[in-house]
């Protein structure tokens, strides 16, 4: 509790600090899996809110494989560690280990959650957006990240309505998705 509540007033030094010591407490103690997990799990984070984003990767990493062998590919838990461990690649801009990550996820979070769930759409959304940022983006990625984008937006403004703020942040990456696509389909001096 300590430490969610420095990581709320953004004291993020001392936060960090807390929820290290934590997390060696509760390896000492021997503590379930899922206990450490969730500790390791709220340290990414605070990682990540301090710009350690290659540490954020490795926890982010040991925590979605901690649930992948714990918790099996469809429980939510495991499906949403996996989608914050591909937001953790983007920081990065490790795309393809994304897109590899997504391809397996994505269709085990529609069959599981369904097309109408907030983590479904960000998944689609982080995979869409793996597609355009890549510098290596062929003419057909830049089409499937539009297509994803268009058809995620869709079902999410039926489902959460359009000023909710995940349509508003899936709306921004199919302007610059469809911006990408313009570009890259505009012959120089046109």
């Amino acid at each position: 509790m300590l430490g969610n509540g420095l990581t709320a007033a953004a004291h993020h030094e001392d936060a960090l600090s807390v929820k290290e010591a934590m997390l060696s407490m509760v390896r000492r103690i021997g503590a379930s899996e899922t206990n450490i997990l969730a500790v390791q799990a709220n340290l990414a984070m605070t990682y990540e809110k301090l710009g350690r984003v290659d540490e954020a990767l490795r926890v982010r990493q040991e925590v979605y494989s901690g649930r992948l062998k714990l918790l099996g590919e469809e429980h939510p838990q495991t499906l949403s560690s996996a989608n914050n461990y591909a937001l953790s690649l983007g920081r990065l801009e490790r795309f393809e280990e994304i897109k590899a990550l997504l391809r397996k996820t994505i269709p085990v979070a529609r069959r599981v959650l369904g097309d109408n769930d907030r983590l479904t759409f960000q998944m689609r959304k982080t995979y869409a957006q793996s597609l355009y940022r890549d510098a290596d983006a062929t003419l057909d990625d830049l089409h499937e990240a539009v297509t994803a984008l268009q058809e995620t937006e869709r079902v999410a403004k039926r489902v959460l309505g359009g000023a909710h703020p995940d349509v508003a942040g899936i709306d921004v990456c199919l302007r610059s998705a469809r911006a990408m696509l313009r570009a890259r389909e505009t012959p120089p001096g046109s």
